[in-house]
């Protein structure tokens, strides 16, 4: 068996999905020589390999390749990837904790009678062993967990999309060519029923470079309008703390931490949040956090870069309005 990881990226309009350049991240955690997989059809546009991070990938092709999933199923990219995963013989196999990717991942462990492990946040690689070390959330997302792979066969591990920053490297990588054009799935049985799409609010928590987050000092659903006014000064998504999400105030799709999404943003602004270790794990790749919140012993303050320790109702709107003088 080889050495290397084997990245399953995932394709979307043409183009790489956000993930894959997260997934390189992740990928290096481990293995700076990681190859880069991907199912795709002739539409696919190689311009956008380029600056990936990764020096080699592997173009399955496929016609149908674009239509799977429709029916929830993944099947022919379920089989397209136990197909490169037979040729390749990797040590480890990596995808996005997506749809596409918690069904495939579970296929590609059953099929090879490997370890999967799902949802992880952090990776690294016991130097004794050299196996796959992964940290994940569990108990519902109230505490974290530390597992390492036991014995030499194939690690299975699904990365959560937002716990790592997107890699961007100069240069144009080698690309492999492989027509996977004969392989096909029959007898599947779909169970997607039907897709209902939610307009979203803002720029998605997993894709911003700047987020701003309102918390349970808030005191309620009416001073996140104050925060949608600062998001729209800096072009920045707007994210709340599960103790806002369960009260109501703000929908859980909003919602950041271990039971909500993870980022990676440039600038986490937290407004009113504590800092609870649950919720510094969904943020834990923030570059730098500005923290506001009126308790000078609050937790965020120990993570922050910037704090300012106040009432968020006096703090908050002179710093909107200083930002609004610079724009």
């Amino acid at each position: 068996m080889s050495s290397g990881v084997l990245i399953v990226g995932e394709v979307i309009d043409g183009g790489l999905h956000p993930t894959v350049r997260q997934l390189v991240n992740a990928a290096g955690q481990i293995d700076r020589d990681a190859s880069l997989c991907l199912a795709v059809d002739d539409a696919f546009d190689v311009g956008a390999l380029e600056n990936v991070g990764v020096g080699n990938v592997i173009l399955l092709e496929h016609p149908d390749a674009a239509d799977d999933g429709v029916d929830g199923v993944y099947s022919l990219l379920s089989e397209l990837v136990c197909e490169a995963v037979a040729q390749l013989e990797p040590s480890s196999v990596m995808l996005a904790k997506t749809d596409a990717g918690s069904v495939v991942s579970a296929r590609v462990a059953a099929r090879f009678g490997a370890g999967l492990a799902a949802d992880c946040i952090d990776l690294a690689v016991n130097p004794s062993t050299g196996r796959v070390a992964v940290t994940r959330p569990v108990h519902g997302g109230n505490a974290l967990a530390v597992y390492e792979f036991p014995g030499d066969g194939l690690q299975v591990v699904s990365v959560r999309p937002g716990a790592f920053e997107a890699e961007v490297a100069d240069g144009i990588p080698e690309v492999e060519r492989v027509d996977v054009s004969g392989v096909s799935v029959s007898g599947a049985v779909p169970v997607l029923v039907e897709t209902v799409s939610e307009a979203g609010e803002g720029i998605p928590l997993e894709q911003a470079d700047v987020v701003v987050s309102g918390g349970r000092g808030l005191g309620g659903p009416e001073p996140f309008e104050n925060l949608r006014e600062l998001c729209g000064l800096l072009n920045a998504a707007l994210g709340a703390s599960r103790a806002a999400c369960d009260a109501g105030w703000i929908d859980h799709s909003h919602q950041v931490g271990l039971t909500g999404k993870s980022i990676s943003p440039t600038t986490y602004i937290t407004v009113g949040i504590s800092g609870a270790s649950q919720h510094m794990a969904g943020c834990s790749s923030a570059r730098n956090i500005v923290a506001i919140d009126k308790d000078r012993e609050a937790n965020i303050f120990s993570h922050a870069r910037y704090g300012v320790v106040g009432d968020w109702a006096k703090v908050l709107p002179a710093f909107t309005a200083a930002v609004a003088e610079l724009d």
